[in-house]
């Protein structure tokens, strides 16, 4: 996946229940500069994809000091690219052996949730637009505490993230190397994307770029293709393909209401990121037409990656066919009796996690910069490289990443690590989701005038955000009932321990309010 936020710059108001401040020669940017009004400027926040990027144009001028290398064509394909990422390809076939052909409804279902999730999201950011990342918005609505908790917690879900891509890596590399020693491919692959972060953000850019594009096509072409193979009749060793695979093996529901609600354990984790879409738009010079464009986007990205893929999937290879640790794209050319198109898929999905991992840690390292910046993280984390590049926080961010290679000796299959990050991970989202809908309660209730003049309204307002809550809440008690999800789920508390035990280490309230102040 790839698809990173809230390393921002410091923020721009003094009160958590008021507006951030606006001066009279213009809005103070994230770096705690007045700037022109109506001039696009840096402002020193990372996007959700993890890229710290100009409002305007791009240079190295920006007030932080980082170089500021993507472009507007960057950031659409990498929000794109960030709802395609390691949870549809390698955490699909686990989903398809628990749910069947019902896990087309559980994406269904998850897709809807968020879609409502992105709403909130994006009324809250065109509220003000001043708020740059999620952490504004939420530390100006429900406090400095809250704003610490979004920062923090959304820094952790992608190194979890990143975890699960280098585990998901091994798992591709195996389809080819059965025998490939567990920590040589992630070892690698961390070694080599240090090496890429550490030369140049335009590098990165491109890199991610093309790599999105690369996933988009595959996808395309791989329900083209399983069209024409349901189409034509295609019949290999793994059976006909036609649609009535969907129903001819134990019906929609094989596995019931249980096997139903169990899809929705790794299913989940395929949506973290969706949020790259809204914010991501957020940082371009026109957001109050790009991010309602995006966020409307999300449900048609949903029908095609998500659903359709899935679908045509299951009319090539009946769903009982498809093995849980393996990804069921290259399955459904393996099963088919392709198996140069299946080495294919497989190169693409193995890039597709490798291209998640790079995102993960580029913009881990611009979240922890941010953090530095505003006193929230020690402040060694604030140096930047000759080429303008955060290295010690890349490095932090690099070593908080091995942790992954070393889950891959803590199960039988490379598919057990694989549902202990996701799990960590998923939880950790559904965190920060969840603090979105609270902050958009509190914003309804105290800011109604914003509400009534807001051009991009969540539909269901509140009904819908206590609807959301509960199905969040549902999905937790899913994740307990579990034993492979279960035991992740109960180590999860232990990261709000530590985030605690740094607010108050750190001056708690009054130490936030003086980094403001400073600002």
């Amino acid at each position: 996946m790839t698809e990173h936020q809230d390393g921002t710059g410091p923020r721009d108001a003094a009160a958590p229940d008021g507006p951030p401040v606006t001066g009279a020669a213009g809005t103070a940017n994230p770096a705690g500069t007045a700037t022109p009004a109506g001039t696009a400027t840096p402002t020193g926040t990372a996007t959700p994809t993890g890229t710290a990027t100009p409002t305007g144009t791009a240079g190295p001028d920006a007030a932080d000091g980082l170089e500021r290398g993507l472009k507007n064509r960057h950031l659409q394909l990498i929000a794109i690219g960030g709802a395609i990422g390691t949870g549809l390809f390698m955490g699909a076939g686990k989903t398809i052996s628990l749910a069947g052909p019902s896990v087309i409804l559980v994406y269904a279902v998850i897709g809807f949730m968020l879609f409502f999730v992105m709403r909130a999201m994006g009324e809250l950011l065109l509220s003000n637009l001043s708020y740059k990342s999620l952490r504004d918005a939420v530390s100006d609505i429900l406090g400095p505490e809250a704003g610490y908790v979004t920062g923090w917690t959304y820094w952790f879900c992608w190194i979890v993230t990143g975890m699960a891509d280098i585990v998901a890596i091994t798992g591709y590399i195996q389809y080819w190397w059965a025998d490939v020693p567990l920590w040589l491919p992630g070892v690698l692959t961390i070694l080599l994307l240090l090496g890429l972060n550490l030369v140049a953000v335009r590098l990165f850019g491109e890199i991610e770029f093309w790599f999105a594009i690369i996933k988009i096509l595959a996808i395309a072409v791989l329900v083209l293709v399983g069209v024409g193979m349901v189409l034509t009749h295609f019949h290999g060793p793994g059976g006909q393909a036609q649609v009535s695979n969907l129903v001819d093996h134990g019906g929609v529901f094989p596995n019931g209401f249980r096997g139903f609600l169990g899809g929705f354990q790794i299913a989940i984790f395929a949506f973290v990121g969706v949020e790259l879409a809204g914010t991501a738009a957020a940082e371009t010079q026109d957001p109050e037409r790009t991010l309602p464009k995006a966020i409307n986007a999300i449900p048609w990205r949903i029908a095609l990656f998500y659903i359709l893929a899935l679908a045509v999937i299951m009319m090539v290879i009946p769903w009982n066919e498809v093995a849980s640790n393996s990804s069921p794209f290259v399955q459904m050319f393996a099963l088919a009796g392709l198996p140069a198109a299946a080495g294919i898929v497989n190169f693409v999905v193995l890039t597709s996690a490798a291209s998640s991992a790079n995102s993960g840690i580029f913009s881990t390292s611009r979240m922890l910069f941010g953090l530095a910046l505003e006193g929230a993280a020690p402040r060694a984390m604030g140096a930047l490289s000759v080429r303008k590049v955060p290295a010690v926080a890349l490095m932090m961010s690099v070593v908080c990443l091995v942790p992954g290679v070393v889950l891959l000796y803590a199960g039988s299959t490379v598919m057990d690590a694989f549902t202990v990050v996701t799990t960590v991970s998923s939880v950790m989202f559904m965190v920060v989701w969840t603090l979105i809908i609270v902050s958009y309660i509190v914003y309804r209730r105290r800011r109604p005038e914003l509400h009534r003049a807001s051009s991009y309204r969540m539909p269901g307002g509140v009904v819908m955000c206590v609807v959301l809550l509960a199905f969040f809440a549902a999905m937790i008690v899913i994740l307990a009932t579990a034993a492979d999800t279960r035991a992740a789920l109960a180590v999860t508390p232990v990261w709000f321990v530590v985030l605690a035990v740094g607010w108050f280490a750190s001056g708690g309230r009054a130490a936030a309010a003086g980094r403001v102040d400073a600002a």
